[in-house]
């Protein structure tokens, strides 16, 4: 279990508290050298090269099933009627969360070698459905991935100040959970409409498009509630609570380093319920992702084993289960 550590730093110039969980010196010790891993988690060259393949047909395949499961869950909705429509609710902000994953892999130019398809596909099939921007994505993930918590970290506002008590972190869900998160992101976004930035202008004209050709799919079917209720209020909602658990599960109160055990949480096993709901597509797999942020997502679990045996992931440093580190999120700052 990961204990707080006994520093907190405030960025220069704003009042912004960082630190506050920050993993104790003594469980950072480096791993020992093997003949996947260095000591300071890196791969070895054969090692990364055997995880970096990307596994094209699969990858294709499961876009395919992330289309056809949410196809199904809308159709069954839609035949079972009105009692079945909360559950689909639920199931949609799921969806969302498994949308958002494939797009990020593909930011990371992770889901087809091809670069052309990796980017057709990861805007126009897992982007513009998700009301997200893939490069504009890319763009700010990057800077993320070069330096957590640095000056240019574009998630702050999601790993600040933590932990923070019980009462703030329910204020937090209660705002994603009623859609005012959603909304204000949402607002800031479709700003791009009036920027001078023709590329800008038209990213967020292809979102409005392709929300406008779903709801017109809703309509032509017979069914226009199913577009408002089913695909983006979950949107606004449950993928908001879904979005912040998983984050601040994964930055919350941490600082910059260069060692990525102190920017990034780890969690030693990932349970299945956890997979479903909340980080699917191995997102759960966060400490291996930034070491090595070139390694596909179907990788990322053979290089977690790999960091465990050589002990650059110890006992000490790794929660042992997600509500373990979101009751230490929630507990009361000191």
């Amino acid at each position: 279990m990961v204990s707080n550590g006994p520093s907190v730093a405030f960025r220069e110039g704003a009042d912004i508290r960082l630190g506050g969980m920050t993993p104790p010196r003594s469980v950072l010790t480096l791993g020992r050298e093997t003949e996947l891993v260095r000591a300071d988690g890196r791969p070895t060259p054969e090692f990364r090269a055997s995880l970096r393949r990307i596994p094209n047909l699969r990858n294709a395949a499961t876009i395919a099933a992330l289309y056809g499961q949410t196809l199904l869950v809308l159709w069954l909705a839609v035949a079972l009627g009105w009692w079945a429509w909360p559950i689909a609710f639920l199931l949609m902000g799921r969806a969302h969360a498994q949308f958002a994953a494939l797009m990020h892999e593909a930011a990371h130019r992770l889901l087809f070698s091809n670069r052309r398809a990796n980017d057709l596909v990861g805007r126009w099939l897992l982007g513009y459905p998700g009301w997200v921007s893939t490069d504009a994505y890319r763009r700010v993930h990057m800077a993320h991935h070069r330096r957590e918590f640095g000056p240019d970290e574009p998630d702050l506002p999601l790993y600040q100040g933590y932990p923070v008590g019980r009462a703030s972190l329910r204020r937090k869900l209660l705002r994603d959970l009623t859609g005012r998160t959603g909304l204000r992101l949402l607002r800031a976004q479709f700003s791009g409409l009036r920027q001078r930035d023709r590329r800008a202008r038209r990213t967020a004209a292809s979102i409005l498009a392709v929300q406008g050709a779903l709801f017109a799919i809703s309509i032509a079917l017979g069914q226009p509630l199913v577009y408002p209720v089913l695909w983006f209020l979950p949107f606004l909602t449950v993928w908001r609570v879904i979005n912040r658990l998983r984050s601040i599960a994964e930055h919350g109160g941490l600082e910059a380093s260069d060692d990525r055990r102190v920017t990034t949480h780890c969690i030693a096993s990932q349970a299945l319920w956890f997979r479903f709901l909340v980080g699917p597509y191995m997102l759960g797999y966060h400490l291996v992702h930034h070491v090595d942020a070139g390694v596909p997502f179907r990788s990322l679990p053979r290089y977690h084993r790999a960091l465990i045996e050589s002990g650059y992931i110890s006992e000490g440093y790794a929660y042992r289960s997600y509500p373990q580190l979101w009751r230490a999120l929630a507990a009361d700052p000191a």
